[in-house]
């Protein structure tokens, strides 16, 4: 059994954040990593992943051709071990994954195949910096509004790899490469944020839930 001074030692910083799509007052409880576990192992969530780390000296040069990795910026090597190390997690941890959409970039496409051994692009998650016109932008904002808020069914999770610059529009969130946001999805009621993990901090959720 864990003592109670380990876990806060370890604790996330994971809470309870209302989010809607009017932006109403968000309110915060703390929500501990066995709870959150649990709650994943029991499905019916919506988690959302920023691309793990990348490679700046790489740019992202000429986009007409998402398949072309060679012009766009990639997955550094930390990112590719990072991917594949919550992927690890997740099989450790016993967490059901169903469906797993990304953005087409290749960096996206690749955290999510290196992690969940799958994936289905989608242009519904791409960078709002693939868009020309502030309407489209507003589009691609709802569009992963509508992704957050889908119900998903008991015993599985839905997975979405994007950007940062997507969730930052939609939900004002801010997240580190490879760091992943958990969404309670509620339907035509919006969405919730029930947690947020780095990606070092996975393993160390393997080890406070499962012993060493």
């Amino acid at each position: 059994m864990l003592k109670r001074s380990s876990l806060l030692g370890l604790a996330l910083y994971i809470i309870f954040l209302t989010v809607s799509n009017a932006g109403h007052a968000q309110t915060e409880t703390t929500l501990s990593w066995l709870q959150l576990v649990k709650a994943l192992k029991q499905g019916g969530y919506v988690i959302f992943f920023r691309h793990t780390a990348t490679d700046w000296t790489q740019k992202d040069t000429y986009l007409g051709n998402l398949e072309n990795c060679e012009t766009q910026r990639n997955l550094s090597e930390k990112g590719r071990e990072d991917a594949k190390a919550i992927g690890q997690a997740f099989r450790a941890l016993g967490i059901p994954i169903g469906q797993v959409f990304a953005s087409p970039y290749c960096r996206t496409r690749e955290t999510a195949k290196l992690a969940f051994g799958r994936v289905e692009p989608t242009f519904d998650l791409v960078s709002p910096s693939y868009v020309k016109s502030e309407t489209e932008k507003e589009q691609l904002k709802d569009k992963l509004r509508n992704l957050l808020s889908t119900v998903v069914p008991a015993g599985t999770n839905t997975i979405l790899v994007a950007h940062g610059f997507s969730i930052r529009g939609a939900t004002e969130l801010t997240l580190a490469e490879g760091e992943a946001a958990v969404f309670k999805p509620l339907g035509k009621d919006g969405f919730k944020l029930v947690g947020r993990i780095l990606p070092e901090e996975w393993a160390k959720l393997v080890k406070a839930t499962t012993g060493p």
